[in-house]
């Protein structure tokens, strides 16, 4: 994509209006005054409304079917999951791109106003060479009474034509930045543009799973549901045992660094807040939001997904893990954890559920990341 015949500055306007516009607020309505009173005419007959029919009561779901419930609740969350780090790695991405094109729409209208003295600077220089005359240097010899003067002015012509062209090398080599200013903030506008839809996109596929999560509960009764808590407590615990049943635990016994303590710190003051998918804090946070903010409040930034921060950080063996690293889980690295020591972690784990410790091992582990390697 190039601005065409649409100069840098423009391009510049373009751009910074383009971000700026994205949070507009929607259109106002005038109202409209009433027209003048006039004879009533008969009212019509009201047509009547259909009956509408009523919504099928969601139907029971059997006891004995509870355990499959709970596999589809589990694999309904865990694909929101997924796309909650596809929406906070996208929302990233477009934070990062709005500065970038702010940024170049100001070296562009910097370079404008640069390139505007270096013309004025081109301009005084074409007309001091006019006044000259424009005679050749062997003309203005023979036609001078002094010639030593002409030797002195002839040095200063040569200096006169150096400036000259170094003016126009510096006035070309402007013209060549703003053009590569503008198409970098075209490219960038591009991939903004992209990072929204899928943003977009992701958006709609959390709300989509976690309606679904929310529709099969609700055909749950009270006791349903009190089994239904039981039989995850259940199967946590038992993923919990089978791990600690191999031993792990027997030689870890990392002491947390300085900023692991803070960091561990700022994750236990959270707990009992509520999850929400892209959510940060300081008053809801989702399971990256969480882990990304005590190590950030821990003065060591670390990516804002689980799957960033698995790529990014550095890999430890579980058996060195220490309180204050991050315990990535399933194959796809779609949750994070903090590991705050004696085989527990505080996460924040779905919707409907609040900041918490669990067993590190109650879910399948993918490795272990330390911020502060």
């Amino acid at each position: 994509m190039r601005w065409g015949k649409r100069g840098p500055l423009t391009a510049a306007l373009t751009v910074v209006c383009a971000v700026t516009v994205l949070s507009a607020p929607g259109t106002a309505f005038a109202s409209v005054a009433p027209a003048p009173a006039q004879q009533a005419a008969p009212a019509p007959t009201p047509t009547p409304r259909p009956t509408p029919t009523p919504r099928p009561t969601p139907t029971a779901v059997p006891d004995k079917d509870l355990e499959k419930v709970r596999e589809k609740l589990d694999r309904l969350y865990h694909d929101a999951a997924v796309a909650t780090d596809a929406y906070n790695a996208a929302e990233e991405k477009t934070k990062k791109q709005s500065a970038e094109i702010v940024a170049l729409a100001k070296k562009i209208v910097e370079g404008r106003r640069k390139l505007e003295r270096l013309k004025d600077q081109a301009g005084a220089a074409a007309r001091d060479q006019y006044r000259t005359g424009g005679l050749s240097s062997s003309a203005q010899f023979l036609l001078s009474d002094d010639p030593g003067q002409f030797l002195d002015g002839a040095g200063r012509v040569l200096q006169g034509q150096r400036a000259a062209r170094s003016l126009m090398a510096e006035k070309t080599r402007t013209q060549r930045d703003l053009q590569r200013y503008a198409d970098d903030a075209a490219d960038r506008w591009q991939e903004l543009d992209a990072n929204r839809k899928a943003k977009a996109a992701a958006k709609k596929k959390i709300e989509k799973q976690i309606d679904a999560a929310e529709k099969l509960q609700s055909r749950l009764e009270k006791k349903q549901k009190e089994r239904l808590a039981r039989l995850e407590q259940e199967a946590a615990a038992k993923a919990q045992t089978a791990w600690l049943g191999t031993g792990v635990l027997a030689d870890v016994h990392g002491k947390a660094s300085a900023q692991g303590e803070k960091a561990v710190q700022y994750a236990t003051q959270q707990l009992g807040k509520p999850y929400v998918w892209g959510a940060e804090g300081p008053d809801a946070f989702d399971c990256s939001g969480l882990t990304s903010q005590a190590w950030a409040a821990a003065g060591h930034p670390v990516p804002r997904t689980s799957q960033e921060q698995w790529k990014q950080l550095r890999h430890v063996d579980v058996e060195d893990m220490r309180p204050g690293d991050l315990v990535i889980y399933f194959s796809d690295a779609s949750h994070v954890g903090m590991y705050i020591g004696d085989g527990t972690i505080i996460h924040a784990p779905r919707p409907g559920r609040t900041v918490t410790t669990a067993g590190a091992g109650t879910m399948p582990i993918l490795g272990v990341v330390r911020p502060d390697a």
